[in-house]
């Protein structure tokens, strides 16, 4: 909104020439998602707390959770408050990439809503399989608009991390791979939301990653220079990224340890579809697997625990997902938190490197 009302000006103004760089607006999203977090997160908090949207502990945890219990929850409604305004306010809303991963943050935020009220007033949530039928149609919807109104030719093809003349065409199994990236990274993410912070560092590290990854796909010189699948208009999803980073820096401002807020399915759902959504459009999928690795552990956890009980009747870990598996062995949570950060900072950077390693 504010590119199209102030970037026609510099024919007049130069100084409203900088609306023309996508660095200088993505940055000013950051800041404008970060200054909304902080200034709606106490009252959003307050308002949560009145209305006794509290938070339920399951006793099979830790036992030390039940202290979080009655903790306000559904704060992921800060997060796509401060994530969908900035955005709509610095991005060029004429590309339509912006439309379609705005659509899956808020169609996934609905769902995530809609399940965290069910768990509140009827101490039941969505049947899993409502919930991820509702998933896979809505990242059909998306999958299906990208494959057949593709920006170029390579819509089908993946970019293989390491290897620079390898791209494999998946013709129309792309639909279903596609729909595969998004549901698995929503669900990845919901996994990896049972500490204090442990979600939103990751989401933040794998939101400036993609970051940067959207920006040298967007940009042809750079995009050839390195070797990977130029996509006209992704440079734009740069702003999107980085008012991502900017709310989700604000939401930890609240939800560090000891939390004051939980970000629930109405966060963790929309933040991975947004976040698997921007690697489909930038023709990243696969390398989301290593940028996002530690959703991807989360996630190997449980069903490695579930195979292993009803194969063999015995458990691998103490408890799944595999963070609770580190707390039940008297690491404090604290210190799985960090730990957990620190390998996706590592993850991150590897992921980057292959840029330029191919």
């Amino acid at each position: 909104m504010l590119y199209h009302l102030l970037y026609p000006l510099h024919e007049r103004y130069s100084i409203f020439n900088v609306f023309r760089y996508i660095t200088f607006r993505t940055a000013y999203a950051m800041l404008t998602a970060l200054l909304l977090s902080f200034l709606l997160g106490p009252w959003l908090i307050d308002r949560l707390r009145r209305l006794r949207v509290g938070e339920t502990i399951r006793e099979l945890g830790p036992q030390r959770h039940q202290l979080k219990a009655g903790t306000p929850t559904m704060g992921g409604l800060l997060i796509l408050l401060a994530l969908i305004v900035p955005t709509l306010l610095w991005s060029d809303l004429t590309n339509r990439y912006v439309w379609v991963v705005l659509l899956a943050t808020v169609s996934f935020g609905l769902i995530g809503f809609a399940d965290d009220y069910l768990k509140l007033r009827k101490k039941k949530g969505m049947s899993i399989r409502l919930k991820f039928s509702l998933q896979i149609l809505v990242a059909a919807a998306i999958s299906l608009y990208l494959y057949y109104f593709p920006a170029n030719s390579y819509t089908s093809e993946l970019t293989v991390p390491f290897l620079k003349n390898f791209r494999p065409n998946l013709s129309w199994f792309y639909i279903p791979f596609a729909i595969g990236v998004i549901v698995g990274t929503c669900n990845g993410v919901n996994l990896t939301d049972g500490l204090d912070g442990l979600a939103i560092g990751p989401l933040i590290i794998s939101a400036m990653a993609f970051m940067g990854i959207s920006y040298l796909a967007g940009h042809a010189s750079f995009a050839n220079y390195l070797m990977i699948i130029n996509v006209k208009g992704a440079g734009e999803l740069t702003i999107f990224c980085g008012t991502m980073v900017g709310a989700g820096l604000g939401f930890l401002w609240f939800n560090a340890y000891p939390a004051q807020v939980f970000m629930g399915d109405t966060g963790s759902l929309p933040l991975g579809a947004a976040l698997g959504t921007v690697a489909i459009i930038t023709k990243h999928e696969l390398l989301l697997a290593i940028v996002g690795g530690l959703f991807v552990i989360e996630t190997l956890s449980v069903i490695i625990q579930v195979c292993s009980f009803r194969l063999r009747g015995r458990r691998v870990f103490n408890m799944a997902p595999i963070h609770h598996h580190y707390e039940l062995k008297g690491w404090a949570e604290p210190k799985v938190i960090v730990r957990f950060w620190i390998i996706s900072i590592i993850l991150a950077l590897i992921s980057l490197s292959t840029l330029k390693l191919r």
